[in-house]
């Protein structure tokens, strides 16, 4: 929310911010304007993966983006190799020697796992020696490809490439590395981390439909609504938030915050990481910045 462990990779915080819809909407994502000291800058929520719907940015984005000294992004993946994204991703996403994927979850979710791959004619055996999370995310990339999702429509790789068009460097906020152990931290809630995701991804198409349009259209009310559903109350919904979006959030803010005073940044990150308490513009709004939608 949301290129190897990338994109397609982000987890439950990518499902989140994709939906899965056939309908053309006009994109009029929402922009917010940054504001203090005289310095302006720009907060865009993004999608990571998108359709043939999703091609093209608004001019309202290209235009904030040209008027900008620097472009943010959460990991610019785009300047890695797939070779490169490869040999720094596997250490993080297999398992230690002699450990298999089935001492890692319980018997019941194994077989649920098992069973899901099946029914794609996939053998589980390919997985044994991958972490959990990294299950996941595979299942989550299978489905989003078969819905026509890829990342070469996502937002955040549009905006790098309009970026890179206007000659306008590209900053990032975490490592790869950082992004590779924030989901390996999920480790410690694998089960519930696995029941969740099949749970979610019996009725992808459906439960992602408003979400996706919400983006599209800039409605921020759906946004929050599916902030709170998607990280409510339970063990898991609580823990997930806090590693993949509060922590995430105060180290941005940390880093951002003395910048914005100085220097005119665009900044995209995933949809998810602006809007309740802990989010980006009720975080910058408490740092003295004015924060205004266009």
């Amino acid at each position: 929310m949301f290129s190897t462990v990338n994109r397609v990779f982000f987890t439950l915080l990518l499902a989140f911010l994709i939906g899965f819809s056939s309908h053309s909407v006009a994109l009029s994502p929402a922009l917010f304007k940054v504001e203090k000291a005289g310095v302006t800058s720009y907060l865009f929520g993004t999608v990571h993966v998108g359709d043939k719907s999703m091609d093209g940015l608004p001019k309202k984005i290209t235009q904030a983006i040209e008027q900008t000294d620097e472009v943010i992004v959460e990991v610019n993946v785009e300047a890695l190799n797939a070779f490169e994204i490869q040999k720094r991703s596997i250490p993080f996403m297999t398992l230690p020697h002699g450990r298999t994927l089935k001492d890692e979850i319980s018997t019941e979710h194994f077989e649920a796992l098992k069973q899901y791959f099946a029914a794609k004619q996939i053998n589980i055996a390919l997985f044994e020696n991958l972490a959990p999370w990294a299950v996941m995310v595979t299942m989550m990339q299978i489905e989003y490809q078969n819905l026509g999702y890829l990342e070469d429509y996502g937002i955040d790789k549009q905006v790098i490439v309009h970026a890179k068009k206007h000659n306008k460097p590209i900053g990032e906020l975490e490592t790869l590395e950082q992004q590779l152990e924030m989901m390996s931290s999920l480790g410690v809630k694998s089960d519930l981390m696995i029941s969740t995701t099949l749970s979610q991804l019996k009725d992808v198409e459906h439960y992602f439909l408003d979400l996706v349009n919400a983006w599209k259209k800039g409605d921020m009310d759906t946004l929050n609504k599916y902030y709170q559903l998607s990280f409510d109350d339970s063990d898991y919904g609580k823990f997930s938030e806090e590693v993949m979006l509060t922590q995430r959030n105060n180290n941005w803010v940390e880093q951002l915050a003395p910048r914005l005073t100085k220097e005119s940044l665009f900044i995209a990150v995933g949809a998810l990481h602006l809007p309740e308490k802990h989010g980006l513009i009720t975080q910058l709004k408490a740092q003295g910045f004015n924060v205004t939608r266009l």
